[in-house]
């Protein structure tokens, strides 16, 4: 859910009776707003006297929203998911702000997700209707090819045979017909096959399900056994989905600043190229200090992790 109540970064804040009553959004003093950045920006670095001079606000506010653009990718919070039912045409469009995905999961019965791996060995092609006789007659086949729109996702648009076959087979599409039993992949089976697990590829030997993404239709194909059921998308974001998205933790404000004023001093020629090499560098580090702050890593957290070193793992 986008913050929708920025707080200004100057240390103004909600009061706490109207806090803890009528606000939309709790948590929402950690983000300053990208306009309040820009202002701030503004007011600190440019005039006479200062790093920069006679910078153009329109300069600033491209260069703000380059630096928020590339700060979400490695070093802001990507809070972003969203669940979707696959249908049974075991495909779902992209989100709308999508850039990357970090993981596509299964939920069960409980709760728990469940990890879905990209398969490398299927994709959806564009299809081409051919007429044979035609082929036949005309002796290189050059008219006898009809294009259809790979984007249709109509019932009369042309489906590949690679899609229908994998869309069409049991299991994950990646280790076989999850319909019959194999001494390879089942529980119940496994420890007859002591010694004879030989050719089994570790990165298919689950069954969990796969997908693979086809970036011309901007969709996202599943195997035949997650139809039906509910997957969550954790994906990357740039920050620009909508407008009440353009915010800023407060623990990565100054890497903000460095990046603009990084920015705008490239970009002219009137800066020294000293004072530019030092804007880089700390721009450098002021990124490397926020990733560090905005990984939230608690010793006690770690800790706890590190208990699992005790455990004995049979092979």
């Amino acid at each position: 859910m986008p913050i929708t109540l920025p707080v200004p970064g100057g240390g103004g804040a909600t009061p706490q009776q109207t806090y803890y009553s009528t606000t939309p959004q709790f948590g929402e003093y950690q983000f300053v707003s990208l306009n309040e950045i820009i202002n701030n920006f503004i007011a600190t670095y440019i005039g006479p006297g200062k790093i920069l001079q006679a910078v153009m606000r329109g300069d600033v506010h491209f260069h703000a929203h380059r630096a928020l653009q590339e700060l979400h990718y490695d070093t802001l919070k990507s809070c972003k998911a969203l669940e979707i039912e696959v249908c049974g045409n075991l495909r779902v469009p992209l989100p709308h702000d999508y850039v990357n995905y970090t993981k596509i999961t299964t939920i069960d019965s409980n709760g728990i997700e469940h990890v879905l791996y990209p398969t490398r060995h299927t994709s959806n092609p564009m299809t081409i209707e051919q007429d044979m006789d035609e082929c036949t007659d005309c002796g290189d086949g050059s008219d006898s090819y009809t294009y259809g729109d790979p984007a249709d996702c109509d019932a009369d648009a042309p489906t590949s045979t690679t899609w229908t076959s994998f869309s069409g087979s049991s299991g994950n599409g990646s280790t076989g017909a999850s319909g019959s039993s194999s001494a390879a992949t089942d529980d119940n089976n496994f420890f007859t096959n002591s010694g004879e697990r030989y050719g089994l590829q570790p990165e298919h030997a689950q069954a969990n399900g796969s997908f693979f993404i086809d970036c011309k239709t901007g969709m996202i194909y599943f195997s035949s056994n997650i139809a039906n059921q509910k997957v969550i998308i954790h994906y990357l974001s740039d920050g620009h989905g909508t407008t009440d998205e353009a915010m800023v933790p407060k623990l990565a404000e100054e890497a903000m600043y460095k990046w603009i004023a990084y920015g705008c001093a490239q970009a002219r020629t009137d800066v020294d190229p000293n004072t530019i090499a030092r804007l880089k560098q700390e721009r450098f580090a002021e990124t490397r200090k926020a990733k560090i702050r905005i990984s939230n890593i608690k010793i006690e957290e770690i800790s706890q992790i590190m208990r699992n070193k005790s455990k004995w793992i049979k092979h």
